[in-house]
């Protein structure tokens, strides 16, 4: 297990001092000099192979005139061409900016001139709409093109492997910019439908990648199965962190629940991060239980917390550990991690699973408190509400030619993320909603976790959403979106029922819609200013 990365050499100030991120790729050669590390599809590429690589498509950014500090935009699925495209930006210097494939041609359009991209790097399935977009914008000097060129009279475009092919065979070397350079910006619409930019530096990146590392027990035989979108930072944090240790890494291109099953059989993943929505499509696959999992050490799971009984399965269908994960992409990603600590492991199980259900505890070097209406933090209770504000290295310096957002969430030196959230006696956090999803209704609050908690107890029941809808007496009403296992026999007048016994009145939902799927962020958030507006319109039902 490494406790922390340090390095002499061209990625360091000096012998003993601390890596830079252009390091990171020399790291994993040196930990792992022989053998595939990279899986994807047939290709197969040894840390030499990949660095070899990585370094003339470095060069070909350079001989593009990509200069240090510009942004080189990529629109791709999962492969180990993302991986490489990460290194190579690092080492010359320019900032990687992903991009969510499921972005509208306009929002594409407002991200790609806000970046003011250079370089696009992308992939046929994902681009040819997009096509007419990328000849208006100013500034941009080329298209990498990840498959055969396009049909397209267009001298922007280029082929990805042509410039890696045009490259010299040598080592190039790194830029190395200061710590506080920016390395990546993540654009997040989340629940405002406004993308913003966040800003990850060189020094937020190496700050995670030393703590997560023994935190994770992350080493150079760990696994890692990229499932989750390397476009978001719940995936691509390993991509840096695992090359880091030496560990080796597989690739599945897009998300199915049945390719995410056979990736987790095959050996080859033996640590994972997962969205809910992710494990719940996988749990319903037929026969989930008696496939063999057996090289599945670790699976991590943010976004949304999951109930008891939820966990329960996860680990009872795939035999491995699980482990709830807490943070944001302005935090770089992870803040907590509900791992339960030595001691607890001779805890009964249900003990276990109450804190394996939390938001987690810190991980070491970063701070992170829950701060009330007062000011001040909150009680171990686990029944007084504050929001959870965190500061330390991996935090994010704010937001992309935002700076009046900056300065409205980064507040003396403290990011506060606009989750509430108690605090256990162990210290663990636990998150009861989003501030701005707190329900008002007739003057009381309700928590919408709390409700969703509740409906996901009944049996029929796979996920739930509540959201507050305008109501003319109480100001606002509770009002659910649920998904149901199929076959299915319960009505929203049985589910309403089962609220009431087991919640106040006031928090039981007025409306309850069945629907088959929930709207989700590119990071399987519910994006619960699209259902409040599908659950405000009765006439057309969500899909």
């Amino acid at each position: 297990m490494i406790t922390e990365i340090r390095r002499g050499g061209s990625a360091a100030a000096g012998a003993g001092e601390r890596m830079q991120a252009s390091g990171i790729l020399d790291e994993g050669v040196r930990r792992r000099p022989t053998g595939p590390v990279l899986f994807c599809g047939e290709t197969r590429l040894s840390y030499p192979e990949a660095r070899r690589r990585i370094h003339r498509l470095a060069a070909a950014f350079s001989r593009l005139g990509v200069e240090p500090g510009e942004r080189v935009a990529i629109l791709h699925r999962n492969c180990h061409r993302f991986f490489e495209s990460y290194f190579a930006a690092l080492h010359c210097g320019a900032v990687l900016v992903p991009l969510n494939p499921k972005l509208a041609g306009a929002e594409m359009k407002t991200v790609l001139e806000d970046a003011e991209a250079s370089l696009v790097i992308s992939e046929r399935s994902m681009f040819l709409g997009l096509a007419p977009l990328f000849k208006r914008l100013p500034g941009l000097r080329g298209i990498l093109w990840t498959g055969p060129i396009p049909p397209f009279d267009n001298p922007l475009f280029r082929s990805y492997e042509g410039e890696i092919d045009e490259s010299p065979d040598a080592d190039m070397a790194p830029e190395n910019p200061p710590d506080d350079a920016i390395a990546q910006i993540y654009f997040t619409s989340g629940s405002t439908g406004i993308p913003k930019g966040v800003m990850l530096t060189r020094g937020n990146l190496m700050a995670h990648v030393e703590r997560v590392l023994p935190d994770l027990a992350i080493d150079s035989r760990t696994t890692w199965g990229h499932i989750a979108p390397m476009f978001h930072l719940a995936d691509a944090w390993a991509v840096w962190a695992v090359t880091a240790a030496g560990g080796t890494h597989s690739f599945l291109p897009e998300f199915s629940a049945a390719g995410a099953l056979a990736l987790l059989e095959s050996g080859n993943a033996g640590m994972t991060n997962l969205v809910p929505t992710m494990i719940h499509r996988m749990l319903r696959e037929e026969g989930v239980e008696s496939r063999d999992f057996s090289q599945l050490k670790l699976l991590l799971s943010g976004g949304a917390p999951m109930p008891a009984e939820t966990v329960l399965r996860i680990m009872s269908a795939f035999r491995c550990e699980y482990v709830q994960t807490y943070g944001l992409t302005e935090t770089g990603p992870f803040l907590t991690l509900s791992r339960p600590d030595t001691a607890m492991k001779h805890w009964p199980i249900a003990e276990q699973i109450r804190i394996r259900c939390t938001t987690g505890r810190p991980m070491r070097g970063v701070e992170v408190r829950v701060v009330g209406e007062d000011g001040e933090e909150v009680p171990k209770d686990s029944k007084s509400v504050g929001e959870i504000q965190a500061r330390g290295p991996t935090v994010s310096p704010g937001y992309w030619k935002r700076p009046e957002e900056t300065a409205a969430a980064f507040q003396d030196g403290w990011l506060k993320t606009g989750d509430l959230a108690v605090v256990g006696r162990e210290g663990y956090l636990s998150i009861v909603d989003r501030k701005k999803d707190l329900i008002n209704t007739g003057g009381e609050k309700v928590y919408s976790l709390e409700v969703e908690n509740a409906l996901a107890a009944h049996a029929e029941v796979v996920e739930a959403a509540v959201v507050a809808l305008a109501d003319p007496d109480l100001g606002e009403a509770v009002a659910a979106a649920v998904v149901l296992k199929e076959p299915h026999r319960a009505t929203p007048e049985e589910l309403i029922a089962h609220c009431a016994r087991h919640l106040s009145y006031f928090k039981v939902p007025r409306t309850i819609r069945i629907v088959t799927d929930l709207p989700r962020t590119g990071s399987g958030k519910v994006l619960k200013r699209v259902l409040r507006e599908r659950l405000a319109s009765p006439a057309r039902e969500p899909t």
